[in-house]
């Protein structure tokens, strides 16, 4: 099955950007425009007003949308380097299985790819792992990437 359009989420972290170059790998071989998702979550007035009194003027660089499009733009990097041709950057406020699925539909993903992180821990299995819940929720088809040793 070729795919037209791969979406793949990313928080920045080293596991999610191993999930980046599987999916622009994909896109390139099979032609597909690569979405970069981020999502974000807006900090307290408490934690915003700490990080400007740290920060000064770089307080910028942790409020708003700033950590997902810095986020972003080192995914894009890296899937630039694996070959991706044509990518969107798309960051959004929201929790992240809500904003994973919601942007696959809206840029019409046929390919949600995902990084394992939490599968295997006590709280995915608890409250629900981003990569179980996409699988459940998402009305395309989802790839969750080895990207954790897994505890072994």
């Amino acid at each position: 099955m070729a795919y037209s359009t791969v979406l793949v989420g990313t928080d920045g972290s080293a596991s999610s950007f191993r999930a980046v170059t599987a999916a622009a790998s994909l896109a390139t071989a099979t032609g597909a425009v690569l979405v970069l998702a981020c999502a974000y979550l807006p900090m307290r007035e408490s934690e915003r007003a700490a990080a400007a009194d740290r920060l000064g003027e770089l307080a910028y660089k942790v409020s708003g949308s700033t950590p997902a499009d810095d986020a972003l733009r080192a995914a894009r990097r890296r899937a630039v380097a694996a070959g991706a041709t044509e990518v969107v950057l798309a960051a959004e406020q929201g929790e992240a299985v809500d904003v994973l699925v919601s942007l696959a539909s809206r840029h019409g993903a046929d390919l949600l790819v995902v990084g394992n992180r939490g599968l295997n821990s006590l709280a995915g299995r608890l409250l629900g792992s981003v990569p179980s819940e996409v699988t459940r929720r998402a009305a395309c088809d989802v790839l969750v990437v080895h990207t954790t040793d897994g505890g072994r």
